[in-house]
């Protein structure tokens, strides 16, 4: 499940099965994704019927801890996204560079060697991640701040990363690659008819993905 945004304050959430990759629901937005649309879009799908086996999203805060009883995996493809963010594409420190390197294998590894790798950066590098800078008000912070946040982004999410793992192989993906798919499809649908009013805009989405086949795609 994911969401797509046209704009700040319009897009929709869009529930997708893992292995027919056929829309089950989706839900529109008029704000900032919240917790409680996916929570109600869950509900939705469970009083229709379905047994949800597992849940792969992004890192919204809260959504694992809203649904506890429905194992987890964390999309491997927007943890990347964040490691992106917080160091680049092309980062200029080695320390970075080795730690950029180490996440791109995420989707070649497993959890234990993945781990395992992780653990050799962290002592590696441990004595540059505690380096402190003092302003003129003698208050510290952590130098490399950024560094520091893409480690403990992949420490702290590293068990929801490899949660596919416990599932027979193929049946829960890494990622979320195939909704990210057809939100590529939407966008350049939409992007054929701009200026249409919310209204008309929810109508072409709404036809879109009624109509979505995903053997055509």
């Amino acid at each position: 499940m994911e969401a797509t945004y046209w704009g700040r304050n319009f897009g929709v959430v869009i529930f997708m099965d893992a292995s027919t990759h056929r829309v089950l629901h989706y839900r529109f937005l008029r704000s900032k994704e919240r917790v409680c649309d996916y929570q109600a879009g869950i509900s939705y799908l469970q009083n229709q019927g379905f047994t949800i086996g597992a849940i792969v999203s992004d890192a919204l805060s809260g959504i694992k801890e809203a649904f506890p009883e429905i194992p987890y995996q964390y999309c491997q493809f927007h943890q990347l996204q964040r490691i992106r963010h917080l160091l680049t594409t092309n980062p200029r420190l080695p320390v970075a560079k080795e730690l950029t390197s180490l996440a791109h294998r995420l989707t070649q590894t497993n959890h234990l060697d993945f781990e395992q790798s992780l653990e050799k950066w962290e002592q590696k590098w441990k004595d540059f991640l505690q380096e402190k800078t003092y302003g003129e008000e003698g208050k510290w912070h952590f130098t490399h701040r950024r560094t520091r946040s893409a480690f403990y982004s992949l420490k702290r999410n590293l068990n929801a990363l490899f949660t596919f793992e416990k599932f027979p192989i193929h049946q829960v993906p890494r990622t979320n690659k195939a909704i990210e798919s057809l939100n590529s499809v939407l966008k350049m649908r939409l992007r054929i008819h701009r200026g249409l009013s919310i209204e008309k805009r929810e109508l072409l989405i709404g036809n879109i993905l009624g109509a979505f086949n995903p053997d055509k795609h």
